[in-house]
């Protein structure tokens, strides 16, 4: 077995043991909290039991005593022989007639020794009160009531009826109770480890299924989606988002993989046009003005190789998310206007002319370098593309600063807007005044990665009056 399936192995135990344990605490602590309930309220209800018939004894003994006719004192009792008595010595049998002093004045005839006494209760019941106690009757534990005969008529005056019932078999049955609450716990807590244990098994069948396709999954079968069968909407949903995330993921790599691609393409381009042009200055000897030429065409090899290289590390910085804009007021007309003077002369170059509308400041809290990096793009972009015309406009709309640059070329046709800003997209040469193609395809990219990055965005359309149209909306706080 592999590292990885130990581990999943490993991990499955490790998780139904923690499911079937904790399950189980929760049951047995529940269980054994409604046990303890229950014995209390079954102790509560055994003790009022007992202390109603003990009262019920007491009641009738004292009636008994206080109905002799000579004034004598005797209770109620049956005659048993000795086999019988041994018989019935779980009932209540056990009573006795105290004075205040505590001397014993009659006892039930089949006690062979007095009830254990106690001095205060026997006070308190000689002053008129009833008295509950627990003694020991040799060793047997008994629950006593002290009932003071001066209820019944003065000539009882100080008379202390004491009666007592045996709690063995009160005391058996709630050990007969605990033992079953616990044997009950027990079997309840194996059964709910049990069953834990195999629904936790059940429960992550699926997640193995899911995992095994997914770990079958490389960089070479991104395409390829997990199909194991999930029979619950929960897991449903997890084959879904992860079926999903393999489809990001699978676009995501694919433009990492054509944006490399190209990347290379565009940085093999100069550096082996400089390699020609270097090796053939070195074959033979050559002028001066030979070998300017040479170093002329190789400087603006450079010059494209580095454009490019600072317009990927742009994209990059880009993807990382660390492009940061930082706000400063400025008048935005100004800082457009400066940027089409600088390309006036690559318009005059390609027969274009150059055209700002609108007159007057807009000042406006924008981060300066992206506006103005913005701009250049774009117009460059506009130029390559128009006939004889492009027009640059800036305005202020809804706390927004709006830059529209818009040519007189062959508009956007049937291609998708969106496609534009891809990188490395690169437009038709039909589209293009001089049939090429021009450019390194990052320019729009670069405009949509700065207007993003400045919480702002970019987008394209075909103008109204023929044309392309690009247009820019920048916030005026970037913060």
């Amino acid at each position: 077995m592999s590292l990885a399936g130990r581990s999943r192995r490993r991990s499955e135990a490790s998780f139904r043991s923690r499911l079937a344990l904790r399950a189980t605490v929760v049951v047995t602590v529940g269980l054994s909290l409604l046990c303890l309930g229950t014995s209390v309220v079954l102790r509560v209800l055994l003790d009022r039991e007992v202390d109603a018939s003990i009262l019920g004894v007491a009641s009738i003994q004292a009636a008994s005593l206080a109905d002799g006719p000579d004034g004598e004192m005797h209770f109620h009792e049956w005659d048993l022989t000795p086999e019988e008595a041994v018989s019935v010595r779980d009932l209540v049998q056990y009573a006795q007639v105290w004075d205040e002093n505590g001397v014993s004045l009659l006892r039930s005839q089949y006690m062979v020794a007095d009830l254990p006494v106690d001095a205060e209760a026997l006070s308190q019941a000689s002053a008129g009160d009833l008295i509950w106690s627990r003694q020991e009757f040799g060793e047997t534990p008994v629950r006593t009531l002290f009932y003071p005969l001066a209820r019944l008529g003065a000539s009882h005056g100080g008379h202390v009826l004491q009666v007592a019932a045996p709690l063995e078999q009160r005391n058996a049955t709630l050990r007969r109770a605990a033992l079953f609450f616990c044997a009950l716990t027990l079997l309840m807590a194996l059964a709910t480890y049990t069953g834990s244990w195999w629904l936790a098994g059940s429960a992550v069948r699926p997640i193995h299924d899911v995992i095994d396709q997914a770990e079958e999954i490389e960089a070479r079968s991104l395409d390829r989606r997990i199909e194991a069968y999930a029979e619950t909407v929960e897991y449903r949903r997890l084959v879904q988002v992860l079926n999903t995330m393999l489809g990001r993921l699978q676009a995501a790599f694919e433009a990492q993989r054509r944006f490399t691609a190209d990347a290379s393409h565009e940085l093999r381009s100069p550096l082996t046009a400089m390699r020609g042009e270097i090796e053939v200055a070195l074959r033979r000897d050559r002028t001066n003005e030979e070998y300017r030429d040479v170093l002329r065409s190789t400087l603006e090899e450079v010059a494209r190789l580095s454009s490019t290289s600072e317009e990927l590390l742009t994209l990059a910085r880009s993807d990382a998310q660390t492009l940061r804009a930082t706000g400063e007021r400025l008048d935005v007309a100004q800082r457009v206007a400066r940027v089409v003077e600088r390309l006036e002369e690559t318009g005059q170059r390609s027969g274009v002319e150059l055209v700002l509308s609108g007159a007057g400041s807009r000042f406006a809290t924008v981060d300066g370098e992206i506006l103005e990096r913005v701009t250049w793009n774009l117009v460059g972009n506009a130029i390559r593309h128009a006939r004889s015309r492009v027009v640059v406009a800036t305005g202020l709309d809804q706390g927004d600063v709006v830059l529209t640059v818009a040519d007189d070329g062959p508009g956007l046709g049937a291609a998708d807007p969106d496609a534009l800003f891809e990188r490395f997209y690169r437009a038709d040469a039909a589209r293009t005044p001089d049939g090429t193609e021009g450019g390194t395809g990052l320019g729009l990219s670069i405009v949509r990665a700065l207007a993003q990055a400045h919480g702002g965005s970019a987008t394209a359309e075909n103008a109204p009056s023929g044309g392309a149209r690009f247009t820019v909306r920048l916030p005026q706080d970037p913060n």
